[in-house]
């Protein structure tokens, strides 16, 4: 059972629960959610997990299929296409404003979590792999002051988040991308430019291994 963060109201925490399920892939492409599945997996009542089933699918982390069923969509080539156009768009964005007000202790920071990132790569832990990624990646987009930008990418993580796993199986967390060391001597020169190309290196290796893994 999982343990419910008792700083948040109950339907908040139980929502980040069953999202971060998704965004760090414990729930595959294509897989049948339940409310009593996730009921059990959270530790939660009926009325916060259906809550939390219908922001996610308002969100595009779900979807509703017939006789009520719900699964966490599978990506098409068409889908990954335009999700990734939507993150190219605002993500690099965000890592250029992030420069402009990064602070060193902000610069500190965002290294403790890239050595996060390196430990998982070194030891093959997927799930920390794909956790610590998030956090490095929102730690910087949070300095941007975007909160509307952060919404929209939050929510392209989540769609694309399942899949995300299914290539680290795929391929191992060596061979996963990761332009963070170049990100971080970008911003510590306070180049803007440089730290949103940065970012969209990642982002194109992450985009070229999931075509290659999902075969589309």
């Amino acid at each position: 059972m999982t343990a419910i963060d008792s700083k948040l109201p109950e339907h908040e925490a139980i929502y980040k629960k069953v999202r971060n399920m998704i965004l760090f892939g414990q729930v595959l492409p294509g897989q049948p959610v339940t409310i009593l599945g996730l009921k059990e997996a959270v530790g939660a009542g009926v009325t916060p997990v259906r809550e939390a089933i219908r922001r996610l699918t308002a969100e595009g982390a779900l979807e509703t299929l017939g006789n009520r069923r719900i699964c966490v969509p599978e990506l098409s080539a068409r889908r990954i296409d335009e999700i990734y156009f939507a993150r190219f768009a605002i993500e690099p964005k965000m890592a250029d404003l992030a420069a402009t007000r990064a602070t060193e202790a902000d610069i500190t920071r965002l290294e403790a979590l890239d050595r996060k990132v390196d430990q998982a790569i070194e030891t093959g832990n997927i799930e920390a792999y794909l956790e610590s990624n998030f956090r490095f990646h929102f730690a910087l987009y949070d300095l941007s002051g975007t909160p509307i930008l952060r919404k929209i990418a939050t929510s392209l993580w989540l769609q694309f988040g399942p899949s995300h796993r299914v290539v680290s199986g795929r391929f191992g967390t060596s061979n996963l991308p990761d332009m963070h060391s170049e990100t971080i001597d970008a911003l510590r020169r306070r180049d803007s430019t440089a730290t949103a190309r940065a970012i969209e290196g990642d982002l194109q290796q992450g985009l070229d291994l999931m075509r290659q893994a999902l075969g589309v």
